[in-house]
């Protein structure tokens, strides 16, 4: 019993980035969008924009873990600060998950628009903003800078990994997913994605804020 009561809490720990990661990206709230943008493709051509969508939002999430801590080192943010901003953003992304709606640094209807009219839609907007944007790459950096040890940033790409194989599996069946919930279904997976960003936008907020004003926690 004493083993599984002291793993359990460092097996939800682990977890924790991964179940926020892939609540942020959301693939089935981008499944209309991505029906929209590659209406009238061939199969074949469906299938490389899938390809290049995965890839790309594996080498965002990578990049992010791996250089994103010495990023904020460069320009001298401290952490506590960052986790505030990045609450607030994420706060931002789950009102407008709530509404079952993207929000503005999601998308726009001007990029949208563009990438409709380009040949590749695969990186801009599928893969930023609308998958691995400003939210999705704040939260792999605030997770990054807690692994002490190569080892954590080994997990996160490999979390990088998983959110590029669901993102693929997800686009890939997106039409019998449109077909079998319809937007009704989607709408109501993306509000309990953005209660779970709430909640996870409040802790990275007040954790935040504990560090730079710590008379808070007395």
């Amino acid at each position: 019993m004493s083993l599984i009561s002291t793993a359990g809490p460092h097996a939800s720990e682990l977890l924790k980035p991964l179940v926020a990661l892939l609540a942020i990206i959301n693939p089935l709230g981008i499944v209309p969008f991505f029906l929209a943008l590659t209406e009238g493709a061939t199969p074949a051509q469906r299938k490389r924009t899938i390809t290049t969508c995965a890839i790309a939002s594996f080498v965002v999430i990578a990049l992010s873990a791996l250089l994103g801590t010495r990023l904020l080192q460069f320009f001298s943010i401290s952490l506590p600060s960052f986790q505030v901003g990045a609450g607030m953003l994420l706060l931002i992304s789950a009102v407008g998950m709530l509404n079952a709606t993207p929000t503005a640094f999601r998308s726009t209807p001007e990029e949208i628009d563009e990438a409709g009219a380009s040949q590749s839609i695969a990186v801009v907007p599928l893969t930023v903003p609308l998958l691995t944007g400003p939210a999705t790459i704040s939260t792999v950096i605030v997770y990054a800078d807690k692994s002490h040890h190569w080892a954590g940033l080994l997990v996160l790409v490999f979390y990088g990994v998983v959110a590029a194989a669901t993102i693929a599996l997800t686009f890939r069946a997106a039409e019998n997913i449109a077909g079998f919930i319809g937007k009704t279904g989607i709408n109501i997976m993306t509000r309990l994605m953005g209660l779970l960003i709430a909640a996870l936008s409040v802790e990275l907020m007040s954790e935040g804020l504990l560090k730079l004003f710590p008379g808070l926690g007395h």
